[in-house]
């Protein structure tokens, strides 16, 4: 998003989607990943959207979908290849908007063109009369949105990339009830990056590399700051490139149970692991020090949702004896090395935030207490916010930037020795593993039943394949794949298309089984199933 449209984040607020004519929603569950934003998606719908649902899955959204493009998991970049070949053959593209606001067009233009629409359906596994439609659909759209969910286990760069083709394409873009929202599930996945929790980027998402703005932060904080990018969270937690990283200190993080890629050897190899959380996670297994933090509303503190919007907390309760503000952990712990660091207050935070990037300097707690907070750029000129962005272009100016993907291979396929197709995604239910549910006794009760059927988990299999197999419900099965195998129990499914299995995030185990080894993203594994007799 940063290289092709210069911010990365969702370019409209939330309720937009009440406006919007025709929504999309690609790779994510949203009645489990985002509720309320499920809310908004078929009150629009309601209201006469039609609404476009793309997933390996069938998710409760896709039932209220007008179309349900049920693609073969990993074919993303084809899909949306073929809709971008659908709308430049029919003179859908928005050629006013891309003359004047984008510029590789004629280099993805090539590439599009040579796109055959038979072929790339037989490679997602839907009908080119669906694909057609939907392209369509969105390219006449006076207002079309496009949901997708962020993150290294829902998609890889390319899948990105090849959404915002799409969007620049047809204009979609800079208009109400129009854009593009990457989702994030958690607050301050976007608030986090803001700051410059990327391993490129300096704070307000400027390059490491920019000389100036390193000198800049240097003055600012006394400090010298590296002029060499660091480690993605993937290369921390998986040991990538032979760079062992020596010591850890996660912040309200578990990536035992919810990453993908999580590692536990190499956090057990870690000389020193800080765990900073307000419950006991799977990560105080491994941690030297624990430290425990306040909950939601027994601290004041600001957080960064998924539209740009940074909003404030008030402290509503004291926290019990022991546990205090991660912030205020973090000084003492800069102050006990040395470090000159007077906060006193979350306050005092906020305001060197507003120092020093650009796009928050209007903020202030004083500011976000107004309203429900502020949408970035939020800045001294614009102390209110800026709920869309690219309303106003200037003339003339190629702001934006295709992309030209490379022919990409197609991802590994079944075949008469492996027949089903395995991937990984997002479940509602995570068991006694989730903190959180834990410690509520409303989802306790509600997902009990379930936690007794599956007690350890589950992979989804199609009900026909699993009666072609003789594989019952609650059945354990022994998952086969080129490299190793893995032990599992069945969960019987419509959801789950045919030839595919689903596997939530949190029995992530069986990738390293299944592989032998701790693969990037979340490629499909070609496998064979066989129902294990008690």
């Amino acid at each position: 998003l940063l290289e092709m449209l210069g911010v990365a984040a969702s370019t409209n607020p939330i309720s937009d989607l009440g406006k919007s004519e025709v929504i999309v929603v690609d790779g994510v569950d949203l009645n489990r990943q985002l509720p309320t934003i499920a809310g908004w998606v078929i009150r629009a719908k309601l209201k006469g959207a039609k609404l476009i649902v793309i997933d390996p899955r069938r998710q409760r959204v896709a039932e209220s979908a007008d179309l349900f493009l049920q693609i073969k998991p990993g074919t993303e970049v084809t899909l949306f290849g073929a809709m971008a070949k659908v709308i430049v053959d029919r003179g859908l593209a928005n050629l006013p908007f891309i003359k004047g606001h984008c510029q590789g067009y004629a280099a993805f233009l090539e590439r599009t063109l040579s796109c055959d629409l038979l072929e790339s359906a037989q490679v997602c596994g839907v009908g080119a009369e669906a694909i057609e439609a939907a392209a369509i659909a969105y390219a006449r759209a006076g207002s079309a949105a496009l949901l997708y969910s962020t993150g290294i286990e829902s998609r890889g760069k390319e899948s990105i990339q090849a959404i915002v083709n799409l969007v620049l394409l047809t204009g979609q873009i800079g208009k109400e009830g129009a854009g593009l929202y990457p989702l994030t599930e958690q607050n301050n996945l976007q608030g986090v990056c803001d700051m410059g929790m990327l391993p490129d980027l300096l704070p307000g998402y400027l390059p490491v590399a920019d000389a100036a703005a390193r000198a800049a932060l240097a003055q600012k904080w006394k400090a010298p700051i590296p002029a060499t990018p660091g480690l993605s969270a993937d290369r921390v937690l998986n040991d990538r490139g032979g760079k062992r990283v020596q010591a850890v200190w996660l912040d309200r993080y578990d990536p035992i149970n919810t990453a993908l890629f999580g590692n536990p050897r190499c956090l057990s190899e870690c000389e020193l692991v800080v765990s900073q959380h307000l419950f006991q996670t799977g990560l105080t297994e491994f941690a030297h020090v624990v430290l425990p933090t306040t909950a939601f509303g027994e601290e004041c503190v600001s957080f960064t949702s998924t539209e740009r919007r940074i909003q404030l907390a008030e402290k509503v309760i004291d926290p019990p004896p022991g546990p205090m503000p991660a912030w205020e952990q973090l000084v003492m712990v800069a102050q006990a090395m040395g470090a000159d660091w007077k906060y006193s207050s979350s306050e005092q935070v906020m305001d060197e935030i507003a120092d020093v990037v650009p796009f928050y300097s209007g903020v202030s707690y004083q500011n976000l207490a107004r309203d429900y907070g502020r949408q970035w750029p939020c800045t001294t000129e614009h102390p209110l916010g800026t709920p869309r962005l690219f309303v106003k272009m200037p003339e003339g100016q190629a702001a934006f930037r295709f992309a030209t993907l490379p022919q990409r291979p197609h991802p590994a396929s079944a075949n008469s020795e492996y027949p089903l197709t395995l991937t990984f995604g997002h479940s509602l239910y995570y068991w006694h593993h989730n903190s959180l549910i834990k410690h509520s006794e409303t989802l306790k009760r509600e997902y009990g039943l379930l936690l007794m059927d599956y007690p350890n988990g589950f992979v989804e299999i199609n009900r026909s394949d699993a009666q072609e197999l003789k594989i019952r419900d609650g059945q354990k099965i022994r998952l086969r794949a080129a490299r190793g195998e893995a032990f599992s129990t069945a969960r019987l499914t419509h959801e789950v298309r045919s030839g595919c299995i689903f596997v939530p995030y949190f029995v992530h185990q069986l990738r390293s089984e299944l592989t032998q080894e701790t693969v990037n993203g979340n490629s499909p594994i070609p496998v064979r199933v066989e129902g294990v007799v008690a």
